[in-house]
């Protein structure tokens, strides 16, 4: 079990809620802002801005919901994590912007490879029994 008292298994649920329901939330956007985040995509040089939108809108919410309710958590988890690295330098390159941008783009790439290491974390111990989940898994 990855946590071994009561408050801790709340307290991971809660981590759980909160950390997949940002992505998720953050996923559903993608659904309904895809012309603008697909004009981003498009201006930072992704190829098929439109479908990269859509398929990361299906990442982030899977991902995000599979981290909320432990299904297929090493698979949600991991996707998440090079997800959110590749996205972090490839949509975020502060280094590559003018200088009026850099800010924005830093702030995007820390929260990015912040979250990685969260999804990270969570793919350490996603082979583990988690508190409170469906419990589906393959790994």
């Amino acid at each position: 079990m990855v946590v071994e008292t009561a408050a801790g298994e709340v307290a991971f649920l809660a981590a759980r809620v909160l950390f997949g329901g940002v992505l998720a939330f953050m996923g559903l956007n993608h659904f309904t802002s895809v012309d603008e985040i697909a004009g981003y995509a498009e201006f930072k040089g992704l190829p098929l801005p439109r479908f990269s939108v859509v398929a990361s809108g299906v990442l982030l919410v899977g991902g995000g919901l599979g981290i909320v309710a432990g299904v297929l958590p090493v698979l949600a988890a991991g996707a998440l994590a090079v997800f959110l690295l590749v996205s972090a330098v490839t949509m975020h390159d502060f280094w590559a912007v003018p200088e009026e941008d850099a800010q924005d783009e830093m702030t995007g790439f820390l929260k990015n490879v912040s979250m990685a290491g969260g999804a990270l974390a969570l793919l350490a111990v996603g082979g583990q029994e988690w508190p409170y989940a469906v419990g589906v898994a393959v790994f």
